[in-house]
């Protein structure tokens, strides 16, 4: 009776711990996020969303203030919509700017809020018309190839004399 006693305390114990691992591991992947604070939603639209994805960040100062609810497609005028879900606690004027931004070189996207100027604050519905799209790596890459092709391969300095 008491190995079986044992036993089950054992296997309590193991499943705990592997509740915490997984609770963790979906944390620190952005895959759970535990908030029981209500908030308030707003929208954007961008040109180009890069790699965005549902749950990440927005970060205003580089504390995190929101996060990305949801992305849908706008076939009306060709853009994406992102809903963005802020916290309460965090007030941002209505003039305010969006960013899409990368974590180092090749690092998860997120968005980037830079406060304006206004005396009125976002609420529940607004949409942000200030944004700016994420900078695709192979875009820039394709401008430069062009661009040095169009110099047609000639050091820079040399202005093309001989």
């Amino acid at each position: 009776m008491q190995r079986s006693k044992n036993d089950l305390w054992v296997g309590l114990f193991v499943m705990l711990g592997t509740v915490a691992l997984v609770f963790l591991a979906l944390q620190s992947a952005n895959l759970l996020s535990l908030n029981f604070q209500s908030g308030y939603r707003i929208t954007a639209r961008f040109d180009n969303i890069g790699g965005l994805k549902p749950q990440a960040a927005v970060r205003s100062a580089g504390v995190v203030v929101g996060r990305v609810e949801s992305i849908t497609f706008d076939d009306k005028i060709f853009q994406a919509r992102v809903t963005l879900a802020m916290e309460n606690r965090f007030g941002f004027p209505k003039d305010s700017s969006l960013k899409i931004l990368t974590s180092g070189l090749l690092g998860e996207q997120y968005i980037g809020i830079e406060a304006g100027a206004d005396e009125k604050n976002l609420v529940e519905g607004d949409t942000v018309t200030a944004t700016q799209s994420a900078v695709v790596l192979e875009n820039l890459i394709g401008q430069f190839l062009y661009s040095k092709a169009e110099d047609g391969g000639k050091p820079a300095g040399t202005g093309g004399k001989k």
